[in-house]
């Protein structure tokens, strides 16, 4: 029988430690020195755990920035003093976050993935850069502004970037763009989490539970590990290196009792 080979316990909870540690770190330095300041862009897994940290704790005077309003990935959390109103905190965001708007030849078109290999061949970490907004003609990559000049000057030594545009915007001028998304239809004989991994990756149920244990699958931003997990209509999935998907309806049975259902993939 296949076995969970790997326990993302010891490692999980290291990971969530040193993120509570650097948030404890950066609201000390608001409080004690009566200045703004920030983390590095938080995943969304990362800001459920940031959010469960401020409440237990009863931390006030934050925020979560992004740059995609309501559709952001990637957030900052933001900490400011007691004595700021929102409307100064909100005047510092240009020192903060801001936008490089790559255009495109007309007849050149990348993929998100391009966009941020590129970045990272560069050696920018990914915790310093937010969503990356995909046009048609070309991205709006949202950056902390501390490393906007490097990547300004540098994107454009990239082969795939020389003969595009490159524009330093302010987070006003960014336009906020909502997922697009692919429907889909898939069966699974059960609601288990290692059925949906293996129709949703389009691989065996062996190679499902492998990325399962290499902990490479997500439910609701959250790491899942255990193959008997029950999904529900809903639920939010992310396969690395797969996608990430929506399970949104139960369409019917079939006469074996499988499960029909309807799936979102984000574009």
């Amino acid at each position: 029988m296949f076995k969970n080979s790997r326990k993302d316990v010891p490692e999980g909870e290291n990971a969530r430690k040193l993120l509570e540690a650097k948030i404890e770190d950066k609201h000390q330095f608001a409080v004690s020195k009566n200045k703004i300041t920030n983390t590095d862009f938080l995943n969304l897994s990362e800001k459920i755990v940031a959010e469960q940290f401020l409440r237990e704790r009863k931390i006030k005077n934050y925020l979560f920035l992004g740059g995609n309003g309501a559709y952001s990935e990637r957030v900052i959390l933001l900490f400011y003093p007691e004595k700021f109103s929102l409307e100064m905190v909100e005047k510092n965001y240009a020192n903060i976050l801001c936008g490089i708007r790559i255009t495109l030849p007309k007849d050149l078109h990348y993929e998100h993935r391009n966009y941020l290999s590129g970045i990272l061949k560069l050696g920018i970490k990914r915790e310093k850069i937010g969503d990356i907004l995909v046009r048609e003609t070309g991205a709006d990559v949202i950056v902390l502004k501390e490393v906007s000049d490097f990547l300004s000057t540098n994107l454009p030594s990239l082969t795939r970037f020389q003969k595009a545009i490159f524009d330093c915007i302010s987070m006003e001028e960014i336009e906020t763009k909502e997922p697009e998304f692919e429907e889909r239809t898939i069966i699974v004989s059960s609601m288990r989490l290692d059925n949906f991994v293996a129709e949703l990756a389009r691989t065996s149920r062996s190679k499902a539970m492998e990325l399962i244990n290499e902990q490479r699958v997500f439910v609701n931003h959250q790491l899942e590990t255990k193959f008997s997990k029950k999904i529900n209509l809903g639920d939010i999935m992310n396969i690395r290196g797969k996608g990430k998907f929506i399970i949104e309806e139960i369409d019917h049975k079939t006469k074996s009792e499988k499960y029909v259902i309807k799936i979102k993939k984000y574009g």
